[in-house]
């Protein structure tokens, strides 16, 4: 039987999929500047709708909670498990015993010795199938790796994931022809580092602004690069890079669209110069640096996927890259959970343990609950991707904004249990005689990914969009005045017909499925998340009518929708693992006190974001800021240095 939402979601898809809707169907950009809208229209010329079920974290913005899709927990398979064993046992061992990260971060340089045994043992080319020279392993499995190599050193972390995750391999698995991937793959699975080369001085997660221009050789035969990329990681040990570049723009609808295409640029090109090598307050020895492109010929044969797809390919690879950036985060949040549970069990203050003083314990409750919380989230994530369950986009985006805004947390807050040991260096503490516990460098080295692969805004933002998609096919037509008025009345008609139907059921108490098989405490969260999708649906639907075209730019309440629906998430994810690890046998009691705190704690934050999205500081926040700008309240500049 078809759930409510199904049926017009359905009739929504089967109305746009005869003719692929443009941005300025859906989105007026007649009154934009020029810089937005062409902005605008590449990343929605670059997107693909998500299909007319969505998936389960889409869907809770449009009030369909169906944990069904989520539960029970997808479970790696044993032959999975066994196929994975082997290597992370060996990596496992090898990290401990021959990677001494902080040495490395002292020097900025990662031995070369040691990247040619993880070279040798297969972990540059971990997803890689094993006829391209890989081990042709999972993407849960290449997780627990990334899990491993983030309990330890950062530095190892990026050069690794960057390599395989937005490197050559991803690109070239989802997008390559057989020729690239015979020609590239066994390159870099065994011996060769790759990178990959977006970002500039004016485009960063704006593209539109990309000025590295890729013009055709006179035969046809090649492209001409010119320009240059800034924060290249992994340049500087590269032999081959994923360069996006502006190629020659097309007319869509009487107007020049900008294209970027993507290409398979080897670092001996001549021409190819690397021009500088980037520092940094944490990851000490990453390898990023300055690329420059002057007359680099790159063969035809080069790109990847078709000319104007670049972003495509570029978002498309992020979107299952990501995921390595929460399964580190997950090894180093569990590393710095056991540093705190142990000094809080050994130092005493006022005569006992400062674990039992309730402002640590605290601290060390919330670590532990999201540490459970980010674990779940990220490899049910990794195990529906191995399964390919359909587009999880949404999923991936939350893993990694949730996951390292939490761990910078954690990272905080064990600084702050740790006290002065905390901020004094590892190499200091080994050096007066105590253990050398490096909670300094785990602080500095995680920051960055907050901004690696997509900010937390830029995640917020993209959230946002895909969340709001189901909307703007329903209504968006209504407030485009590009559109003929008949087509706008017709809009009127037809999006007022669907939620005529759709929004009362928002109403009606929230249904989450058959969870008789859960404990009762789980149950009870999860039917908690079922009621509150609906509400986060009425929300943003009213949102929308009280903003209208205008919502995108209301940027901060928006963020407080994802929110909502990625503590959602995590409490979905955080009780299917909960009865999963209890049906295998681990002590329940244990389980469920970690998971119903998580859970508590997380009812708590949606709390606060509902607050939010009706009382707020927003408007005066912003116009305090253009005040600031224009050079106004000089007084907050007096006084300083």
């Amino acid at each position: 039987m078809k759930s409510p939402l199904e049926a017009p979601q359905k009739q929504i898809a089967e109305e746009t999929s005869a003719k692929p809707a443009t941005p300025s169907a859906v989105i007026d950009t007649s009154k934009m500047a020029k810089g937005k809208r062409e902005a605008l229209e590449l990343a929605e010329a670059s997107r693909d709708p998500l299909d007319d079920r969505g998936s389960f974290a889409s869907n809770l913005f449009i009030g369909r909670y169906d944990f069904a899709r989520i539960h029970p927990y997808p479970e790696q398979s044993s032959e999975d498990r066994a196929a994975g064993k082997e290597f992370l046992a060996r990596l496992k061992e090898y990290l401990r015993e021959n990677i001494d990260a902080d040495e490395i971060d002292r020097t900025g340089e990662i031995p070369q010795k040691n990247i040619d045994d993880l070279f040798a043992m297969g972990a540059f080319g971990v997803k890689i199938p094993k006829q391209y020279g890989g081990l042709g392993l999972s993407q849960v499995n290449y997780g627990r790796a990334a899990m491993l190599l983030g309990s330890w050193d950062a530095n190892l972390t990026a050069l690794i994931s960057a390599h395989q995750s937005i490197g050559v391999p991803q690109p070239l698995l989802l997008f390559g022809t057989e020729e690239q991937k015979k020609k590239y793959l066994p390159r870099v699975a065994r011996g060769e580092i790759s990178a990959f080369a977006l970002t500039e001085w004016n485009a960063g997660s704006d593209p539109a602004n990309m000025s590295l221009r890729a013009d055709p050789s006179a035969d046809g035969s090649a492209f001409i690069l010119n320009g240059e990329k800034l924060w290249c990681t992994n340049l500087i040990k590269a032999g081959v890079l994923v360069v996006m570049a502006r190629t020659a723009p097309k007319i869509v609808n009487g107007r020049e669209r900008k294209q970027i295409t993507a290409f398979i640029v080897d670092v001996d090109s001549p021409g190819l110069e690397i021009t500088y090598r980037c520092h940094f307050m944490g990851l000490r020895a990453l390898y990023n640096g300055i690329v420059k492109f002057t007359n680099v010929r790159v063969p035809r044969e080069n790109m990847i996927a078709k000319e104007g797809q670049g972003l495509k390919v570029a978002l498309t690879t992020l979107n299952t890259g990501r995921l390595t950036i929460p399964a580190a985060c997950v090894g180093l949040s569990k590393r710095l959970l056991d540093i705190c549970r142990k000094w809080a069990s050994e130092r005493i203050q006022w005569g006992v343990p400062i674990g039992q003083h309730a402002a640590i314990a605290g601290k060390i409750a919330e670590m532990a609950g999201n540490v459970f919380a980010m674990e779940a989230m990220t490899f049910l994530t990794s195990s529906l991707v191995d399964r390919k369950v359909g587009d999880l986009r949404i999923e991936t985006a939350m893993c990694k904004m949730w996951a390292t805004e939490t761990t910078w947390k954690i990272a905080d807050d064990a600084m702050q249990v740790r006290g002065g040991r905390g901020y004094e260096t590892a190499q200091s503490l080994a050096g007066r005689g105590e253990e050398p516990i490096p909670v300094e460098r785990f602080l500095r080295d995680c920051r960055i990914n907050l901004i690696f692969e997509g900010s937390s805004e830029i995640m917020r933002l993209f959230i946002a969009r895909e969340a709001l998609d189901p909307h703007l096919k329903v209504g968006g037509a209504i407030f485009n005045t590009q559109l003929p008025m008949s087509e706008r009345a017709k809009a009127v008609f037809s999006s007022g017909k669907f939620y005529a139907g759709w929004y009362p059921r928002q109403w009606l108490p929230g249904d989450a499925g058959k969870t008789d098989n859960l404990h009762e405490p789980l149950r009870g969260h999860v039917n908690y998340a079922a009621w509150t999708s609906k509400r986060l649906a009425r929300g943003l639907f009213h949102a929308m009518a009280r903003h209208g075209p205008k919502l995108d730019r209301e940027q901060l309440l928006l963020s407080r929708f994802v929110g909502i629906a990625t503590e959602l998430f995590a409490i979905s994810a955080t009780c299917s693992f909960a009865q999963h690890k209890i049906e295998k046998g681990e002590p329940r009691d244990e389980v469920l006190s970690v998971a119903n705190y998580f859970c508590r704690s997380a009812r708590s934050r949606i709390d606060h974001y509902f607050a939010g999205t009706h009382r707020n500081a927003d408007k005066r926040g912003y116009q305090l800021v253009q005040d600031l700008l224009a050079g106004k309240h000089k007084s907050l500049r007096d006084g300083i240095v």
